[in-house]
């Protein structure tokens, strides 16, 4: 049954990531063509303080309530109440913040911007609940197909205002839009009891993992953003422009590829929380599955960056380029640790979690601090780069040794046929000579050496065959 539930969860999931990948890339490449670096510099420094209101209308509940196997509807009924009350506060005080986040910036632009995205916050929070419980009964495809069906929304609302001139509020209310969609979606499938009473009870039933994965949320939130809050009050909106840009095109392939087992392991793997041997094998196999194509992808994006870059967004971005190919050596890092949260959050082990979220923003927050005094993007690029390997190591360690109670060997025969994958596309494009001016072009050359060195590099090892058994088991 779980096999049957992880297959469908991960076809759906799959839809829906790629879908939203080709859309919002299309989005992206669009916008970035109408819009200017000044008006993406602007929307960069809004989603900094945005993302941080999302996370704490979250408060951790929708993985809780994945997670708790106790609640029942009028436990539901309470919590959603409760949400209810801290949506709407957040959503006025987010409201108030656009003279605050001026006088930091030093611009006069983001009153207005703040207020209309307050609407923002209080939706994303009412839609956390019901999401969560549609999640809880692995019901994959309503949630991607909405998730698809609102990014269209998104594009065409956000490609429409910016060509009637809308510059960067035509991102910020088409944002608006795709969140309202989506609140309205999840709110109208599930059945949620109105009737319950609001009570503390329910939310002290959730409250021990949701305050872990919270916090873990709320100091990852710094690791995170911390380049981008430094960049922008000290160097300005057009190279946070070029060093945003850049590292959004840099997890494109985590998007792609990782990002469509997260959503599915932990609301399949909560049903072994209690079976470590399950859960370290079934890691091991995302471990091998997702090294396999971020090692070798992650030497391609390097040595494409050129290509990348002008080809989906334009001459304009060109100081995007060096940060991209610097931030592309941390691909398959970020692959790789974007399923782990995934693995604390099953094993009932957020504690871990939360220690690993306060080891890596000390250690990025410092290396991102040390790469803002150097005084450039691209030192900052290189220090996060640094940052995430330190994290990817001491990431595992939790995982083998205190979640699974084994150790790092069996990580490291994991990576090793990935790491071989990885040094034949090295070589192949060391070998490579300049091919053309046009962007296209070589991408098609690229991508098509990179294709036929997987495939060999695949059978070299042997893995071809278990790669394929392994994506189908």
């Amino acid at each position: 049954m779980a096999k049957s539930e992880f297959k469908t969860g991960i076809i759906f999931s799959a839809f829906g990531k790629y879908s939203n990948f080709v859309i919002n890339l299309l989005i992206n490449s669009v916008l970035s063509r109408i819009l200017t670096p000044e008006d993406y510099g602007i929307i960069t420094i809004v989603q900094i303080f945005l993302v941080f209101f999302d996370m704490l209308a979250d408060m951790g509940f929708g993985p809780a309530v994945i997670q708790n196997r106790t609640l029942d509807d009028d436990d539901i009924g309470s919590i959603f109440k409760f949400s209810i009350l801290i949506s709407i506060a957040l959503g006025v005080i987010f409201g108030l913040l656009g003279q605050p986040v001026n006088i930091f910036y030093d611009q006069d632009v983001f009153v207005p911007i703040f207020i209309i995205l307050g609407f923002e916050i209080f939706f994303y929070g009412l839609m956390i609940i019901p999401r969560a419980l549609l999640l809880k009964k692995k019901d994959f495809k309503s949630v991607n197909v909405l998730e698809v069906v609102s990014n269209i929304i998104y594009g065409v609302v956000a490609i429409t205002l910016a060509l009637l001139g809308f510059s960067y509020y035509s991102i910020i209310l088409a944002r608006v839009v795709k969140i309202f969609c989506m609140f309205s979606f999840y709110f109208t499938h599930n059945n949620i009891n109105f009737k319950a009473k609001l009570r503390k009870e329910p939310v002290l039933k959730i409250w021990a993992f949701a305050r872990n994965q919270f916090l873990f949320n709320f100091i990852n939130y710094f690791s995170r953003n911390l380049d981008n809050i430094l960049i922008g009050r000290y160097m300005g909106a057009v190279p946070l422009a070029y060093y945003g840009k850049s590292y959004q095109t840099s997890i494109y392939p985590n998007t792609l590829l990782a990002g469509i087992l997260s959503p599915v392991i932990q609301p399949i793997m909560s049903e072994y929380q209690d079976d470590k041997e399950v859960m370290k094998n079934v890691y091991l196999r995302v471990v091998r599955l997702l090294g396999n194509l971020s090692i070798p992808l992650s030497v391609f994006c390097f040595f494409a960056g050129n290509d990348i870059i002008l080809f989906l967004f334009g001459e304009q971005w060109v100081g995007s380029i060096p940060v991209f190919k610097i931030l592309a050596i941390s691909i398959w890092l970020q692959m790789i640790a974007s399923s782990t949260g995934a693995f604390y959050q099953s094993a009932n082990r957020t504690d871990l979690l939360l220690f690993s979220g306060i080891q890596s923003t000390v250690l990025n927050v410092a290396a991102i601090i040390f790469g803002v005094y150097i005084g450039t993007i691209e030192s900052v690029a290189t220090m996060v780069v640094i940052s995430f390997s330190f994290n990817f190591i001491v990431n595992n360690y939790l995982l083998m040794y205190k979640t699974f109670d084994s150790g790092y060997q069996e990580v490291l025969v994991a990576l090793s046929k990935p790491a071989i994958l990885g040094a034949i596309q090295l070589g192949i494009f060391l070998l490579l000579p300049s091919i053309t001016n046009n962007p296209f072009i070589n991408l098609v050359v690229k991508g098509s050496l990179f294709v036929i060195g997987l495939l060999v590099g695949l059978l070299i090892t042997k893995q071809l065959k278990e790669l394929v058994n392994l994506v189908k088991n």
